[in-house]
């Protein structure tokens, strides 16, 4: 739970990061100086920091088309994009700015684009069988290749410069070689029966290796254009990648002077081939089964791998989107960033210190997250999607069920590596909800498509870390209890804080009470109108929180099972729900990708936050409480800050600033320091209080004048503040007269011009008329009425007169 102090009511989250998907396919390339990699993402090209795993830019072309083909020049300042729009854009990708923008004059979109290795020549291969040479300094074409039979998926300058040559590849699986002096196909190396994927040239400048999907590399040699070796890989191979000559490669095998060479394919596995031998010296250790069945693997295939000089590294791309980063000389992994997620159904902290996130995506493997580097752990075991996580209070142990009717025992050790030291095999069906017992890791409960709840017991050789280190395969859990529970699904399963009760939540529309001990029935909670997707227990009462598809959470008293509170907002199914402030309050996520904050004692909905396209099927709150994670079917997570102290802190500051600032406009105006008071009380936006400011300058002798020096004085951006403040004064006729005293002084001061270019002024005049109108005519109403009464008051005093004329006579 949180830490012990002064319980305070959250009143809002805010986004903190947000892991979206970054890769969905394509070529991926890294700078030269390997701290940028660039990853195409439908429209945009997103360019990610090696280091953190953060996205630093994202390039998001105008014509909202997908990006088909890219190149980054080999001195990291050019980078020039291609579209389904037949358009070539040019970037300033530090600055996320697009230089110039050209026709591609291909009438297919580019396949394919690469950079000589002076950064002033580009080739782009179209669907449209011609490539294109563009001199980038200049800015015009100069080649046009004709030639090749249909798309050109593969060009590539020779790294000699002075060669003048460019070797391309197309659906004909030819290897052509184009003199670029006479703009002539020189010779077409045949040799694959198949796609060729990859060229990779030696540093003698004669040999080249090209690898296909024909399950072969070949080598060749350019002065005789002849093959000089066929080496059989026996898989499809996506990437060839020659070892540099200097470098200590003899972990992998390379014992001998002579070329070596990596390849990356079908089966998903790092190989090291002799070229002299064409024998394979050296095969990676995967966490995952190879596959020696001819079926081509699917899941682990590797679409792309390249070398990285300046890090000493080489990246692998996978089918899965996964982009492995390993130590060119062991291959170790050193780390793995995941691309895309696809629909996330699940989401807990991980780790002592949440320091890790673990993610149940629709696939059979797990993802560890680590938050600080976005570093990923790919755990391999379940063999269909994994549908439910839930963590053990220490945070080191998790499990994990699956439609492959199975639930997986994970452990962490001291380095952060996850390993599965279980495995549970019973459930008719696919296992659809589980939840950890939360006193000890002493137990584990799952429910299933087949209705039923089992219990299953761990035993004491994986809870204790000096036998779970000798662990070498993971053992087998029996269940201890099972029991049908519902007529229909059940959604979710949870365990109360003292590990003697379980509640159930079904798609019957009933959540049910269970004996922990043998499964025995205690009550049922009826109420909901459709089916119940997630059920949870308060940590420190004896409550029942449900939450259902018919837009509702409920909470329900343990000891009599009836409803007590009903909390009514959302317009969708609620997926999940939480209790955050230790119980005072729920979090609970819906269908629409809207996360609501509750507070229980008021039945009111605090805040509502919307960080998601789509349904949230992961909820999950940390140690502390102080932050949120979610989980989406849009293949993103989000992480939550709770913000309630900041912003409550931010309010205070005001408060109390406003509070100073006020003091101070009074004393000002007691000191009699007019021209500070109106600048204060304009800073402020208080017209009320500009009002007073200019009354008590009308106030005082010689007033008019001391108005006019005054605003005089005045910033224009002031000027402009007391012009607006001073149309709301002239509606009043009690104010009319300070109001047309400011707009006189204006007028005197400011010539037309001037005032024609203040902001708002149009407005304002329209404002003003009408109601000056009305104060004159009430003026001039006054005015007669004033000489009528001058008027009658001459002829009293005339008639008075004659009066005492009379009485002398």
């Amino acid at each position: 739970m949180a830490a012990a102090g002064p319980l305070r009511f959250k009143s809002n989250y805010a986004v903190s990061r947000r892991m979206e998907p970054f890769y969905t396919g394509g070529r991926v390339q890294v700078s030269r100086d390997g701290t940028a990699m660039f990853c195409p993402c439908g429209t945009r090209l997103n360019v990610m920091d090696v280091g953190t795993g953060a996205r630093l830019h994202s390039l998001e072309q105008d014509d909202q088309e997908d990006i088909t083909a890219f190149a980054l020049s080999p001195n990291d300042e050019i980078l020039v994009t291609g579209s389904r729009a037949l358009l070539l854009k040019q970037w300033n990708w530090r600055e996320s700015k697009c230089v110039r923008t050209w026709k591609a004059v291909h009438v297919a979109p580019v396949a394919s684009m690469a950079f000589d290795s002076t950064s002033t020549l580009l080739a782009s291969g179209g669907c449209d069988s011609t490539i294109k040479i563009w001199d980038m300094i200049k800015q015009y074409c100069t080649h046009n290749l004709k030639g090749s039979s249909g798309v050109v998926h593969l060009v590539e300058f020779h790294p000699d410069i002075s060669r003048l040559q460019l070797f391309s590849s197309s659906m004909d699986y030819k290897i052509r070689i184009w003199d670029l002096n006479t703009s002539k196909c020189i010779a077409a190396l045949d040799g694959h029966f198949s796609a060729v994927t990859s060229l990779a040239f030696a540093a003698d400048g004669n040999t080249f290796i090209s690898s296909g999907r024909d399950k072969i590399c070949m080598v060749w040699n350019l002065e005789t254009r002849e093959s000089k070796r066929t080496v059989p890989i026996y898989e499809s191979v996506e990437a060839a990648v020659l070892l540099p000559e200097k470098g200590d490669f003899s972990q992998l095998g390379v014992k001998k002077q002579g070329l070596h060479f990596l390849t990356a394919g079908s089966k998903g596995v790092l190989k090291i081939w002799e070229v002299a031998t064409a024998a394979c010296v050296y095969t990676q250790p995967v966490p995952f089964e190879p596959v020696e069945s001819k079926e081509e693997a699917s899941e682990h295939s590797l679409t792309q791998c390249m070398l990285v000089p300046e890090r000493n590294e080489i990246v692998t791309v996978s089918v899965e989107h996964n982009i492995v980063l390993y130590d060119a000389q062991t291959l170790q992994l050193r780390k793995q960033l995941a691309g895309y997620n696809d629909e996330v159904l699940d989401v807990k902290f991980l780790g002592p210190g949440d320091s890790h996130i673990v993610v149940a995506t629709n696939s059979p493997q797990l993802k560890v997250f680590e938050l600080a580097t976005s570093h990923c752990q790919i755990l391999y075991g379940h063999t269909e999607t994994v549908l439910a996580l839930d963590v053990f209070r220490k945070g080191l142990m998790f499990v994990s069920c699956s439609k492959d009717k199975s639930i997986r025992l994970w452990r962490m050790n001291k380095g952060g590596r996850v390993v599965c030291v279980a495995q549970g095999l019973g459930h008719a069906h696919g296992v659809g909800a589980v939840s950890c017992s939360r006193m000890k890791e002493s137990f584990v409960v799952t429910s299933s498509q087949d209705c039923t709840i089992k219990v299953w017991n761990i035993p004491e050789s994986l809870t204790s870390k000096a036998k779970a280190a000798l662990i070498s395969s993971p053992e087998t859990l029996h269940a201890q209890v099972t029991e049908r529970g519902h007529d229909k699904d059940i959604n979710s399963v949870a365990v109360s804080p003292n590990d003697k009760l379980i509640a159930t939540g079904s798609q019957d529309r009933l959540a049910k009470l269970w004996s922990c001990s043998d499964c025995s029935l205690l009550g049922v909670f009826t109420g909901h109108k459709r089916g119940i997707w997630c059920v949870q227990f308060s940590p420190v009462d004896q409550i029942l929180a449900t939450s259902s598809a018919d837009g509702t959470l409920k909470l329900w008293g343990l000891q009599d099972f009836s409803c007590l509170k009903t909390f009514e907002g959302h317009d969708a199914s609620v997926l999940k729900v939480i209790f955050v402030s230790r119980g005072t309050q729920l979090l609970s996520s819906g269908s629409d990708g809207l996360l609501k904050l509750w507070t229980i004692k008021t039945n009111e909905c605090v805040k509502t936050l919307d960080g998601h396209e789509d349904k949230i099927w992961g909820l999950h709150s940390n140690k502390q409480d102080d932050m949120v994670v979610t989980a989406s079917s849009d293949s993103s997570i989000t992480l939550w800050k709770d913000v309630t102290e900041i912003e409550q802190e931010e309010a205070q500051a005001k408060q109390e600033e406003q509070i100073m600032k006020e003091q101070e406009l009074s004393n000002l105006l007691h000191e009699k320091r007019y021209l500070k008071a109106l600048g204060l009380a304009i800073s402020l936006d208080r017209p009320h209080t500009v009002l007073t400011v200019v009354k008590a300058i009308l106030k005082e002798s010689d007033g008019r004048k001391h108005l006019e020096e005054n605003i005089a004085r005045l910033r224009k951006d002031q000027k402009e503040a007391v012009l607006a403040f001073l149309v709301t004064w002239n509606t009043n006729s009690r104010n009319c007269h300070e109001a047309q005293a400011v707009i006189e002084t204006l007028l005197k001061h400011e010539a037309p011009d001037s005032l024609l270019q203040y902001s708002g002024i149009k407005s304002a005049v329209e404002s003003l008329l009408p109601y000056t109108e009305r104060h004159f005519q009430r003026l001039s109403r006054l005015l007669q009425a004033s000489m009528f009464i001058d008027f009658m008051w001459q002829n009293m005093r005339l008639a008075d007169a004659s009066q005492q004329e009379d009485m002398t006579l």
